[in-house]
């Protein structure tokens, strides 16, 4: 495939790397410095774009890449609420959409984990939940949108909570509260609790590098690549 990169920082270099190492051509690579080239002429010889940036700026290179018709997957999170004017821009324009909140393989078994877990809790009222996670300080958006589908998926699986709040010491009984924190050089860390009396249970995912999410975006593109749609990482690990 031919991949244009839109935002080539540590993430973006992981993602060329990735790619590289997976035969594919990486013919445009796009920062704050030319932006001018996200063009119709630019974009002409690119299979699908990958969008790692800031939620500032994230919308914009999107509907930009999908209204040449080019394929995008995009891994900017803290913009959900937009997303969809993405999923409508696509299908004007023939094109498709992919957005993660995390593309690492494990992050998304991690996920289906999660939402058994959750069924199994339900209803059980001692148990009181959690959700935690540890990020690098240059992360913007606090909580992480990995912790946000984390809380979601309990939401909606469990029954009784309402809503996810970052926690602020005093959280009501329909909340799910995230804790969130910022270190130096931690790529990313997911944690829930559901804690009792009696005993604790905790399932936790660890990155220890970039490299799973490079890898799971190169192969969401390879997956959208020539396709037309909204699609998810679920589609790409073919899970029901």
């Amino acid at each position: 495939m031919n991949i244009a990169l839109i935002g080539y920082g540590k993430m973006g270099q992981a993602i060329e790397r990735a790619a590289t190492k997976r035969g594919h051509n990486i013919v445009l690579r796009i920062t704050s410095a030319n932006k001018q080239d996200m063009d119709a002429q630019h974009l002409r010889p690119v299979d699908v774009a990958i969008e790692f940036t800031n939620p500032e700026a994230a919308k914009e290179n999107v509907l930009r890449c999908l209204s040449f018709g080019t394929n995008v997957v995009c891994g900017t999170t803290g913009w959900n609420k937009q997303l969809h004017e993405a999923h409508s821009a696509a299908k004007l324009h023939n094109a498709a959409f992919l957005h993660a909140s995390n593309f690492s393989l494990g992050v998304n078994i991690f996920f289906e984990v999660n939402k058994l877990l959750a069924a199994l809790m339900k209803g059980r009222a001692d148990y009181s939940i959690t959700v935690e996670e540890t990020h690098h300080t240059q992360k913007k958006d606090i909580p992480s949108g990995t912790a946000i589908t984390i809380a979601e998926q309990i939401i909606q699986t469990t029954g009784g909570k309402k809503r996810w709040a970052l926690n602020d010491g005093n959280d009501p009984e329909e909340v799910v509260p995230i804790f969130a924190h910022r270190v130096e050089n931690v790529p990313g860390t997911h944690k829930v609790s559901y804690d009792s009396a009696i005993d604790t249970i905790d399932i936790i995912h660890t990155a220890h590098n970039r490299d799973g999410f490079a890898l799971g975006a190169v192969l969401a593109a390879e997956f959208i690549a020539g396709k037309q749609g909204i699609f998810s990482m679920k589609d790409v690990l073919g899970i029901k």
